[in-house]
């Protein structure tokens, strides 16, 4: 009887063998769980590079073809505040149509073929003709590390309302790449030459007024802004030396590859002390600081590199651990960590101050 019992005994796991076999389960999924999370960023990271690689090309290609960079966005030129009505002059910044960015410049030496040829760049950016093809998604566009979304988003006036043209609101496809500007910003009221902008020595933190006159290329100092045009030969720090693209995640503010419509605002999608709404240039556009004088409690200039934690919509903002990409004039591509030095931040973003970059500070 005994023997028979013992035959019908089906081996088992004891309750505290089951308990130890799921906590054994649960500290390897502990442990492979970050190493697949970092090769999955790192697949990402590559793949952001790759595409602001393709920006940097695609700007070399468009020099050799038209002998000069693309503008950082197309607007009516002004010398005192007056255009036809059809722009849509904004009366403060003096931004006006057509309005095209950099990107959509750079558009048939990439991967936008396509979709240049379904757009009118002859007529502004919100012409009837554009609308549809304007709010079209571009992967190259588009870092899969930001957070922030890739879809269209709906263009905002000063308020945070939707900005209404002839009646209704504008779409526009999303970047997560920016241009650089330089250090200073020239927007917001960079159109009247009445007021005048400042300019502010990283060394010294001396400031002079600049007369505008329309023409932001009299303050910015980086290679791309309202109707530039720059050459190779304008960029006297060097190419391999100055910051010409960078990351600007989603996470933080609304960013396109169109361009810059009269009126617009770019708002952050989250607060900090530091930011704010800005004039419609920072669309498409960023700059390093300092910017109008800016200055911090001790008197020294405000520089904003990648990631700084002002979080203004006009600075520099990836979400890879640790730093985030920019391409450089050459076509080159670089990590800079979010520790760079403040002021080889300020040199790298700069095209013609004759800094010496001193590359042990990135």
């Amino acid at each position: 009887m005994r023997e028979r019992t013992q035959r019908g005994f089906q081996p088992a796991f004891t309750l505290v063998e089951l308990l130890v076999v799921i906590a054994i389960i649960g500290v390897l999924v502990g442990l492979l769980l970050p190493a697949v999370q970092a090769a999955r960023e790192a697949a990402r990271r590559m793949s952001c590079s790759n595409n602001l690689r393709q920006v940097g090309l695609a700007s070399q290609n468009y020099h050799s073809a038209y002998n000069q960079f693309p503008s950082g966005y197309r607007s009516f030129a002004t010398r005192n505040g007056s255009a036809p009505p059809a722009v849509r002059m904004d009366p403060v910044t003096w931004d006006a149509g057509p309005g095209w960015g950099w990107a959509a410049a750079l558009l048939p030496f990439a991967e936008g073929g396509a979709v240049i040829e379904n757009l009118r760049l002859d007529r502004p950016i919100w012409d009837p003709v554009n609308r549809t093809t304007i709010a079209t998604t571009l992967p190259m566009f588009l870092c899969p590390s930001a957070t922030g979304g890739d879809r269209p988003f709906v263009v905002q006036d000063s308020t945070g309302q939707e900005l209404l043209l002839d009646g209704s609101s504008l779409q526009l496809g999303r970047s997560h790449y920016v241009a650089s500007h330089g250090q200073e910003s020239c927007w917001g009221e960079c159109g009247s030459a009445a007021t005048g902008e400042v300019f502010t020595d990283i060394y010294t933190s001396e400031t002079t007024i600049v007369s505008i006159d329309g023409d932001a290329g009299q303050v910015a100092d980086g290679p791309f802004f309202r109707n530039s045009r720059t050459r190779f030969r304008d960029v006297l720090d060097g190419t391999s030396n100055t910051i010409f693209f960078g990351e600007h995640s989603s996470a933080l503010s609304d960013k396109t590859w169109v361009g810059v419509v009269p009126g617009a605002f770019t708002h952050p999608q989250f607060h900090s002390p530091e930011n704010g709404p800005d004039a419609a240039a920072t669309l498409t556009l960023v700059h390093a600081g300092p910017s109008g004088g800016e200055l911090d409690i001790t008197g020294s200039p405000i520089i904003h590199p990648m990631n700084f934690p002002t979080y203004h919509v006009g600075q520099m903002f990836s979400e890879h651990p640790g730093g985030g990409h920019v391409a450089m004039g050459d076509g080159s591509v670089r990590f800079v960590t979010n520790f760079v030095d403040l002021y080889l931040w300020a040199e790298m973003s700069s095209m013609n101050e004759g800094e010496v970059i001193d590359w042990e500070k990135l």
